[in-house]
């Protein structure tokens, strides 16, 4: 046994603590492969790839990117139905906005266990730093996400090991407890300085978590969503339609999703055939979709609206063309609502 290579499953969010974390493995002779779970909250990509705006940014997916830094294998599995007990009904309750962060921790640790399991390796690793978040990493947070994920000591967190009781990996050997770290608190000058030990030159900055739950304005609209709905439920198509678009919502019946700029109207084009949609017919401006149940005064409220998201808006008359699925598209003149007309609620 003396000679065994000891295999580990990391979990890889894409940002630097989970890729200096298996590195610090990979120096010791551990083979790790990487774990990443998609639930439809992630951030990796979505808006940067459907706004024009952002056609210069990188369009990469940061997990997948890190493992090909790391010569590593990424196992990328979709957890969208089972997420939603997490979300839904957390044990442990929210962050600052709709973000489980500690049950949602637990939850991924223990997929990653059954995936260990199967698969036969001995561990588990995570990038987590005491300190460093809020709600699910702390030091009286980091044991519960060990426990209740069923991982217990089989869990190991190489940047902050030091500072935490000793898992059966270092116990037995398996990896060389002097050779882990002691990171502490929500500076990143230690994991700064490891990366430029390892010559790791470009990682993703951190920006407030990778999941679309830890913003304020997207909790905002899932929370509407849910209110309008009178249920706390989800598909995947609504979670993915909250990420895109102003959502005015002028009455409790009906919201409109407007698109900020082409490549959100682009991306709008394609629930055409699902929603009844709204645009101007003469000049460009906002594709809009209506999601709710309207009367004919209120899809000429919604005509007002998207006028005001048009070219013409500084015209007295617009006109805008009104499609229903399924139905064929008539047109209605307006005048443009002023911004300060439109009633109800704005989620930006």
């Amino acid at each position: 046994m003396a000679n065994k290579q000891y295999k580990a499953v990391a979990l890889i969010s894409g940002g630097l603590d989970s890729m200096l974390a298996v590195r610090v493995l990979q120096d010791q002779g551990v083979h790790v492969e990487g774990i990443n779970f998609y639930t439809g909250f992630c951030v990796e990509g979505h808006t940067h790839a459907i706004r024009r705006q952002d056609q210069n940014k990188h369009k990469r997916n940061n997990a997948l990117w890190v493992a090909e830094q790391l010569g590593i294998k990424l196992h990328i599995i979709e957890v969208i139905e089972e997420y939603k007990n997490v979300l839904l009904a957390p044990k442990h309750g929210y962050g600052s906005h709709l973000n489980p962060c500690l049950d949602c921790k637990s939850f991924m640790v223990g997929k990653a266990l059954t995936w260990m399991q199967e698969h036969g390796f001995d561990f588990i690793v995570t990038g987590e730093v005491i300190g460093q978040r809020p709600m699910s990493q702390r030091r009286d947070t980091l044991p519960v996400v060990a426990r209740e994920s069923g991982a217990q000591d089989l869990l190991l967190r190489p940047l902050c090991a030091k500072l935490l009781p000793p898992t059966r990996p270092e116990k037995e050997g398996w990896v060389d407890r002097e050779r882990l770290h002691n990171f502490n608190g929500r500076s990143r000058k230690p994991q700064m300085a490891l990366a430029q030990h390892y010559n790791i030159k470009e990682y993703a900055q951190p920006a407030g978590g990778c999941c679309f739950l830890t913003d304020a304005s997207y909790s905002h609209k899932l929370a509407d969503l849910w209110q309008a709905r009178q249920h706390r439920d989800y598909e995947l198509d609504d979670i993915m339609l909250l990420k895109v678009g102003r959502h005015i919502r002028p009455s409790p019946d009906f919201k409109l999703i407007v698109g900020r700029e082409e490549g959100e109207n682009n991306y709008l084009e394609g629930y055409r055939h699902c929603f009844t949609h709204l645009r101007p017919a003469a000049c460009p401006g906002a594709t809009v979709l209506v999601d709710g149940n309207v009367t004919e005064q209120d899809l000429a409220l919604a005509a007002r609206i998207t006028a005001r998201f048009s070219q013409h808006r500084d015209r007295p008359q617009v006109t805008i063309s009104i499609t229903p699925p399924g139905t064929a598209t008539r047109q209605l003149e307006v005048a443009p609502l002023a911004p300060d007309d439109i009633p109800g609620a704005w989620y930006l």
